[in-house]
């Protein structure tokens, strides 16, 4: 089969000619750098990872890559890929593919040596341009010139594309956060209207995944406008959203953090109890984000002896995400004072433990820890100040008082 010449010939690109991605590209002739390393390098930004296709089957690339001398991982063989490590730099490759069959989530698919088909299966234009280590760039949709526009647009048919994946109504507003300019790709957003029933097929850890990429965006308010005027925001986010408040966060410097954002985004009042659970959340994100939303510690602006108890209770950082989200509600009071007064002041920790107590002599039992937590909340009502001698002073006190 003969393959379509080059849309272009550019400098050879460094990045691809070093390290890992030359080796890669070495071993495994006529393969090209795919994605996003491909669309950042075009468009002028930082390439964090360099991903690379080829025209044979994912068995073929192993064995290549490994005579090579290079490590090869088969992270995804099902579905022609694996990872390729030179000291300690991985590239992923993949066979080039076709779609057999989809189902809205995933695709059975085949290896195909044409490249045109593999770059139709791709979701955006600007994602399905390939290039090789001299610098020919393959671009058969237009995917240069809609970077250059900043336009986002779908590889050919847009509810084709969706119906073989609908996340792909998510990555569009992650992309369009990051690359569009003006006003978005009518017939995408046409088809996402559609396709918003599809995204409750969508397992919750693939949606957390791209509202956290979306979310650790420069400015995503536009975006998320445009999803929640769609349906789409509703759809995967049914606690109900905030456009306003997440302004308020960009507007008062918060820095970049999707789940800082998304406690922001969440409406107040919204009955988000369950929003972790649904989302898959970890422990510590689910605790950071209620954190966050519980704005009790930080009210009133504490200082001093209230700031200590509450540096106690909680560590700065919850505290100062409260306050964050405090400021983008809106709510009155001098919001970087306190911000910096939490990152100022240190920590207080209880000087007691349970060793100490047995090392006075108290007994061994339930009632050690009753007597710590009695002296533990006169050490929180005095302000956190009193050392670990005069906690045990009270200690003492407190356990003549229990007769133990």
């Amino acid at each position: 089969m003969r393959e379509d010449p080059p849309s272009a010939r550019l400098d050879p690109p460094a990045l691809l000619r070093r390290g890992a991605p030359d080796a890669v590209l070495a071993a495994l002739p006529g393969a090209r750098a795919v994605g996003g390393a491909v669309r950042d390098l075009l468009a002028g930004r930082p390439v964090q990872d360099v991903d690379v296709a080829a025209p044979l089957p994912p068995e073929a690339i192993a064995a290549r890559l490994r005579a090579a001398g290079l490590r090869v991982f088969e992270t995804g063989l099902a579905h022609g890929t694996v990872t390729a490590v030179r000291d300690h730099e991985p590239v992923e490759v993949t066979s080039l593919r076709r779609d057999v069959a989809t189902d809205g989530r995933h695709a059975e698919v085949e290896w195909t040596t044409d490249w045109r088909e593999d770059a139709a299966r791709r979701d955006f234009t600007i994602n399905a341009m390939s290039l090789d280590a001299e610098g020919a760039l393959w671009d058969y949709f237009g995917g240069r010139e809609d970077l250059a526009a900043g336009r986002v647009r779908f590889v050919g048919d847009p509810a084709t594309r969706l119906a073989e994946d609908y996340l792909r109504a998510l990555r569009f507003f992650r992309f369009q956060a990051r690359y569009g300019r003006g006003a978005p790709d009518p017939a995408a957003v046409a088809a996402i209207r559609v396709a918003v029933p599809g995204l409750a097929r969508l397992s919750a850890e693939r949606v957390w995944m791209e509202l956290k990429r979306l979310l650790a965006a420069p400015d995503p308010v536009a975006a998320l406008a445009l999803m929640a005027e769609t349906g789409v925001l509703g759809a995967v986010l049914p606690e109900g959203s905030d456009l306003a408040v997440l302004a308020g966060l960009l507007r008062a410097g918060a820095p970049v953090d999707p789940l800082l954002r998304v406690a922001a985004l969440v409406a107040p009042g919204a009955a988000d109890a369950g929003l972790a659970g649904r989302l898959r959340w970890s422990a510590a994100e689910a605790a950071r984000y209620a954190a966050a939303r519980s704005l009790e510690p930080v009210r009133g602006l504490p200082e001093g002896a209230a700031l200590r108890r509450a540096l106690a209770e909680l560590p700065p950082e919850a505290l100062t995400d409260a306050a964050w989200i405090a400021e983008a509600r809106g709510l009155p009071g001098d919001w970087p004072a306190l911000r910096a007064r939490i990152a100022a002041m240190p920590r207080p920790v209880f000087p007691l433990q349970g060793r100490d107590a047995l090392a006075m002599g108290l007994p061994p039992g339930p009632g050690i820890g009753q007597l710590l937590a009695a002296t533990r909340a006169w050490w929180l009502e005095r302000g956190c100040r009193d050392d670990a001698e005069a906690c045990r002073i009270r200690l003492r006190e407190l356990a003549a008082c229990a007769a133990i």
